[in-house]
C-alpha cells in the first residue's frame, strides 16, 4: 500500500518518465512518403491543428482532398489525416500490435501516468481493459443512473426562474460532482471540497501547458510550475483516497468505480488481476479527463441548440415527461456530431501500414478526423443543422458518428457519458424551459472544443 511519505516521489517520478522528452520516439519519417500537406513551419502547423481546429481541419481538406499530412511539434512529426468512413474502418481494424494508440497520446502522459488506458498499447491495454470493464457494464450503468440522477437534481434545483447564465459553468459543476461521487466514490464534504478545486484546474490546461511538458525547465516558471504544484496536492489527495478506501469497511457494498475496482482486484485469483494504489490513481484520472468536460460541453451545447427552437424544447418537454428516454439520447447524440469535443483518433504506426492505397513507413501517426467525419454532407444532410432524429430508430452510417471513437479502442465510457447526459436533460426540462442568449462558437481549451460564451442559457420555470 502506498503511504503518502511516498507520494511526492511518485509524482516526481511520473513527471520525469512520461515527459515527450523520455519516452521512446517513433523512427523519422521522410516527407516523400506521405500524403500531401502544408509547408508552413511546424509551430505554425501546431498551432493550426491545436488552436484553430475548427477551421484548419475543412481548409487542410479544400486544399489537399480527403487524405492529407500535418507535422507538428515537437520534431516535425507526422500527423496523417483521413476523412471518409472506409479510411476511418481501415484505422480502426488496424492491428493493435501496429497502430499503436497510447504512443499517439503521449502528450498526456505526465498528467494521466504510465497506466492510463488511453496510453496503453498492446497486451497492457487489453489487460487494463480487461479489468475496467465491470465497472462499466449495463448492470453498473443502471445501478450509477440513481446516483447521476440525484446529483442533477440537486443541481437544477439551484436554479431561479428567469436566471440567465453560462450553462457549460453549470454543467461542469454537474458533471464533476457525478465524476466525484460515482466514479471517485466521495461523498465527505470537506474532501469534495478539497478535491473541486484541484479537479477543476487540471481539467482547465491550455495547449501551451501540454506541450511545455516536453520543456522540463519551463515546470519552475509562471502557469507550468502551477500545474505541477496543483498536480501533486491532486495527487496527495487522490493516493490518501485510494488508501483509506481499501480499509473501509463496507467497500464490498460500494458501488462507485473506485472501490468496485478495488474489489474485483481483491477478489481475483491471479495477481495480474489487481490494480495497484498507482494503476488505481491513473486510471482514475484518465477517467476524470475523459468524462468530465466532454460531457459538459456535449450538454451545454445540446441546451443551447434546444434554446434556439421551440419546437425542439416542446418535443423535449414532452420526451421528458414520458419518458421517452431515446429522444434525449438523440439530442446528447447530434450535440456531439455538430459540436464534435475531441477533434480526432489518432494512432502511431509501429510497422509500415498501407491505409487507403497510400504506404505509410512506421512512425508515421494516421486518424480520422471527427471534425470532418461529422460535418461532411455525404455523411450527414444539411450537416450544418442540428436535428436529433437522425439518431431515432437507427444510427448514422457505420464511422460517420465517431465521438468516442472505435474498434477495440472505443471509449469505456461511453455508455456512461451517454446515460449521465439523458438523465441530466430529463431533470432539466421536467422542470424548466429554456432559451439561448446570443450566438456561440467553438473554441479550444486543452484537448477539448467547448462553447467560447460558455453557451449562455435563461431558463424559465415551467407551470405544473
Amino acid at each position: 500500500m502506498t503511504t503518502l511519505d511516498d507520494v511526492d516521489q511518485l509524482t516526481t517520478q511520473r513527471f520525469r518518465r512520461m515527459s515527450p522528452g523520455n519516452q521512446q520516439k517513433p523512427p523519422p519519417v521522410a516527407a516523400s512518403a506521405l500524403p500531401p500537406g502544408p509547408h508552413w513551419p511546424v509551430l505554425i502547423q501546431t498551432a493550426g491543428l491545436l488552436r484553430f481546429r475548427h477551421r484548419f481541419h475543412p481548409y487542410m481538406r479544400k486544399r489537399y482532398g480527403d487524405i492529407f499530412t500535418v507535422r507538428i511539434a515537437p520534431g516535425g512529426r507526422p500527423l496523417v489525416f483521413f476523412t471518409r468512413p472506409e479510411h476511418a474502418k481501415e484505422i480502426f481494424a488496424g492491428d493493435p500490435e501496429v497502430f499503436h494508440a497510447g504512443k499517439a497520446n503521449g502528450i498526456l502522459g505526465p498528467i494521466m501516468g504510465e497506466h492510463s488506458l488511453l496510453l496503453q498499447d498492446s497486451s497492457q491495454h487489453k489487460r487494463a481493459r480487461k479489468l475496467l470493464m465491470p465497472a462499466f457494464n449495463g448492470h453498473a450503468l443502471r445501478e450509477y443512473q440513481e446516483l447521476v440522477t440525484e446529483v442533477a437534481k440537486a443541481e437544477v434545483a439551484t436554479w431561479r426562474d428567469g436566471e440567465e447564465f453560462r450553462s457549460l459553468d453549470r454543467m461542469n459543476r454537474l458533471t464533476l460532482e457525478v465524476i466525484l461521487r460515482v466514479v471517485f466514490g466521495v461523498t465527505d464534504e470537506e474532501r469534495l471540497a478539497q478535491l473541486r478545486p484541484r479537479v477543476n484546474a487540471t481539467v482547465n490546461v491550455s495547449p501551451a501547458i501540454l506541450l511545455g511538458w516536453g520543456y522540463p525547465r519551463l515546470q519552475k516558471f509562471g502557469p507550468w510550475k502551477r500545474t505541477v504544484d496543483n498536480q501533486r496536492e491532486l495527487d496527495l489527495l487522490m493516493y490518501a483516497e485510494i488508501r483509506e478506501r481499501r480499509t473501509a469497511p463496507d467497500l464490498a457494498e460500494r458501488t462507485d468505480v473506485l472501490s468496485r475496482l478495488i474489489v474485483q482486484g481483491e477478489d481475483g485469483d491471479a495477481p495480474n488481476e489487481r490494480l495497484s494504489d498507482t494503476e488505481l490513481r491513473d486510471q482514475l484520472v484518465t477517467l476524470l479527463l475523459a468524462g468530465h468536460e466532454t460531457t459538459a460541453s456535449a450538454l451545454a451545447w445540446a441546451l443551447y441548440e434546444v434554446g434556439r427552437d421551440p419546437e425542439l424544447l416542446a418535443r423535449c418537454r414532452a420526451a421528458a415527461d414520458e419518458g421517452d428516454d431515446a429522444f434525449l439520447e438523440g439530442v446528447m447524440k447530434e450535440s456531439m456530431r455538430l459540436h464534435p469535443i475531441i477533434p480526432m483518433v489518432v494512432r502511431t504506426l509501429m510497422k509500415s501500414a498501407t491505409i487507403a492505397g497510400h504506404d505509410l513507413p512506421a512512425g508515421t501517426t494516421v486518424g480520422p478526423s471527427i471534425i470532418l467525419a461529422h460535418s461532411r454532407e455525404d455523411n450527414h444532410e444539411d450537416p450544418e443543422v442540428f436535428r436529433p432524429e437522425r439518431f431515432l430508430g437507427h444510427n448514422p452510417p457505420t464511422n460517420t458518428w465517431i465521438p468516442f471513437g472505435g474498434g477495440v479502442r472505443r471509449c469505456i465510457g461511453a455508455g456512461f457519458a451517454q446515460m449521465e447526459g439523458v438523465a441530466v436533460l430529463r431533470e432539466v426540462f421536467t422542470a424548466y424551459d429554456v432559451s439561448a442568449v446570443g450566438d456561440d462558437i467553438p473554441k479550444v481549451r486543452n484537448i477539448t472544443s467547448v462553447p467560447r460564451n460558455g453557451a449562455r442559457i435563461r431558463v424559465g420555470r415551467r407551470a405544473t
